[in-house]
């Protein structure tokens, strides 16, 4: 189906940018070297100096930067790490994966980890907080640095939706221990394909993800411990490098195109807000609503791509069955998954558009009969 306000238009950006995208792959293609070559190396430091952090490492995607971020810190089976239950499940995949349990905790209004929940789900198993900066905005790192640093915990960040995203000032990404992003096509920077990046200021972290994302090899002869390939390779690297020096215009445009969509929509449903000291990068622009599945099909039937960033909480999905425990009560969470909708944004997304959308959501809830 052809929808006349799609969620994104990947097609329409890669057209507007193709002279740059294009001369970025000849450049690889041309030199013979596809695999942990000069782009990698400029585009690990130049991501660096963006989040404000002194090391980046890119992997093939963002579950493997989550993944071997993990399993860097060498925990023993079993142990737990606190996180939340309403965000890809890539989050609690890589928690799994690496022979760490998952420990839910519930919401706060802004849809991430609440840190008022965090201690009483520590237990003497607990290593590390992974607080999800869902939706592009980010979590109140203040508090949960300060929980973890009381019990002696370590904190990432899963910034797979934040890139670019602050917090009084400073970018996620060194907020915490270690910041995991995604470079998949439907986050603010992206690759053409998938892609991710973890940065850190700790060097000894630096030194052992770089053997973690290389089958743990110190050189060609030499295997210090067996790991993953989950390189990040020198095409994508090439492209996405080529485009961090525009994300932060397309990050504008996406927050003008949000506080817009919160204009027309606030007499009929709960728009995303900033608090104190966020700037959020709205990597989805998420309403709440009542009758949220009759509105996404109302929506969708009348051309708006409308999705749901995620309907199911990981704790209930098949997959964690026996696997997690939950740090008390999740009614937040219930909630918040019952009544998101994800409505389309993006950088080219033009003022008609979303006075498409604007009419339909409000057209339904004058024509609706809810009783």
């Amino acid at each position: 189906m052809r929808f006349l306000v799609p969620y994104a238009d990947l097609a329409q950006e890669a057209a507007a940018n193709k002279t740059l995208l294009l001369s970025a792959c000849e450049r690889v293609v041309l030199s013979g070297r596809y695999i942990l070559g000069v782009e990698l190396a400029a585009f690990e430091k130049e991501f660096a100096e963006y989040c404000g952090t002194r090391y980046a490492v890119g992997t093939s995607s963002g579950t493997a930067a989550l993944l071997v971020t993990l399993r860097s810190f060498g925990w023993p089976a079993g142990t737990e790490v606190i996180t939340v239950a309403n965000s890809f499940v890539a989050t609690t995949a890589a928690i799994v994966l690496s022979g760490a349990k998952p420990v839910f905790v519930d919401i706060g209004v802004d849809g991430n980890i609440d840190p008022g929940c965090i201690e009483e789900a520590i237990t003497e198993s607990t290593r590390a907080i992974l607080p999800v900066h869902l939706t592009g905005r980010p979590a109140k790192m203040g508090q949960i640095v300060e929980i973890a640093r009381r019990h002696h915990l370590v904190v990432i960040e899963d910034a797979a939706q934040a890139i670019g995203a602050c917090l009084d000032g400073k970018r996620v990404g060194g907020l915490g221990d270690a910041a995991c992003f995604s470079l998949n096509p439907l986050k603010n920077l992206h690759a053409y394909g998938d892609g991710g990046v973890v940065t850190t200021n700790d060097e000894a972290l630096y030194r052992l993800l770089l053997l973690q994302r290389n089958h743990g090899l110190i050189d060609r002869e030499r295997c210090e411990f067996f790991s993953l390939n989950c390189r990040l390779d020198e095409l994508q690297s090439a492209m996405v490098r080529a485009q961090l020096p525009l994300v932060d215009g397309w990050t504008e445009a996406r927050r003008q195109a949000a506080f817009r969509y919160n204009e027309l929509l606030a007499d009929f449903a709960e728009v995303p807000a900033e608090g104190e000291g966020e700037r959020c990068v709205y990597q989805t622009y998420v309403i709440k609503v009542d009758h949220r599945d009759s509105l996404q099909r109302h929506l969708r039937e009348n051309g708006v791509e409308a999705l749901v960033h995620y309907a199911t909480a990981i704790d209930k999905q098949p997959a964690a069955s026996g696997l997690v425990r939950s740090g008390g009560a999740l009614s937040r969470t219930r909630n918040h998954v019952g009544r998101i909708l994800s409505l389309p944004l993006y950088p080219g997304i033009t003022l008609s558009q979303q006075n498409k959308v604007g009419e339909l959501v409000s057209g339904f809830f004058a024509k609706t009969d809810f009783s």
